[in-house]
């Protein structure tokens, strides 16, 4: 009964896990990105704007973003920011995809909370699977870790972390 429990909550956090809002400009490349990603059994959706990004987040809850940082309207800088400091959706996974591969580009985009970092071009079975990597990653964070709810206070014993609001104590 146990393992059939165990099973039954990896195939629930894979399912979970599953959610990809891909935030690209270049329309060929996001119909590239979708098809494939799709192909591989992921929900997603596609915003072509850093704004339209940000609205979709908060309306869907993706468990992860693909996210160029030359857009139109807002950097993808300044939505990773405003992604992350937002409680709801401040473990929101994030891969920056990008043609900025300077050394310099790549530091700052991690620094602000992305998980992974690829420059364009790239091959797409490789995007896949640093995808696929970033699941496993969060999948496993997420099994190993038991965390206390009270209100608005998060007690994370694995990490020994404590937030309020979403706010690292």
């Amino acid at each position: 009964v146990v393992c059939a429990e165990r099973e039954q909550n990896d195939v629930e956090r894979e399912v979970h896990m599953s959610r990809i809002l891909i935030v690209e400009d270049e329309q060929d490349l996001a119909g590239l990105l979708d098809y494939n990603l799709k192909a591989e059994g992921y929900q997603t959706e596609i915003a072509s704007t850093g704004a339209g990004a940000l609205a979709r987040a908060r309306a869907w809850n993706p468990d992860l973003l693909l996210l160029d940082l030359m857009l139109p309207d807002i950097s993808g800088h300044e939505v990773i920011r405003l992604l992350k400091a937002d409680p709801a959706h401040g473990r929101t996974a994030v891969v920056m995809v990008t043609a900025k591969g300077q050394e310099q580009d790549r530091v700052q985009g991690l620094e602000l909370g992305a998980d992974d970092y690829v420059v364009k071009p790239f091959a797409v079975k490789e995007l896949v699977l640093r995808v696929k990597a970033v699941h496993r990653r969060l999948a496993n964070d997420a099994q190993g870790t038991d965390l206390l709810r009270s209100g608005e206070i998060e007690l994370d014993p694995a990490r020994h972390e404590v937030r309020v609001k979403g706010e690292k104590v």
